[in-house]
């Protein structure tokens, strides 16, 4: 069981950056693939980047490629999103997700693949 919290959203003007940051408990964080995935008002929740469980591969959606860097600490369980050049579409509730299975192989870019999931943290771009 992996549980996941998620801190660092707030208000911020466009142009700026924001890092968000993913607290994971439990000893198996550092065998599993996470994600960052994004839920707008009236929208359905969507991917915005995943990592393996070794960091060495990231992927990301195409509307924050380039402006964002998804990055994991497995010494400190910490899972982290830095987002640059914010723009008022990227205002949603940000959710990290986790693998359900250790060191598989493939990273998911969709919510049905991640079995764990933080309450959110909400970042408001004000332009």
């Amino acid at each position: 069981q992996v549980e996941l919290v998620e801190s660092g959203g707030g208000l911020v003007q466009a142009g700026n950056s924001l890092r968000l940051s993913c607290a994971a408990s439990g000893r198996t964080f550092g065998s599993i693939n996470m994600g960052w995935f994004r839920q707008a008002p009236g929208k359905e929740r969507e991917f915005v980047a995943s990592i393996n469980w070794s960091g060495a591969e990231t992927y990301y959606a195409e509307a924050v490629e380039g402006r964002a860097t998804i990055s994991r600490e497995n010494s400190k369980n910490m899972l982290y999103l830095q987002l640059d050049n914010l723009k008022s579409e990227d205002t949603a509730v940000y959710f990290c997700a986790g693998d359900g299975r250790a060191y598989r192989a493939v990273v998911f870019t969709t919510a049905s693949g991640f079995t764990y999931w933080g309450q959110g943290t909400q970042v408001t771009v004000s332009s």
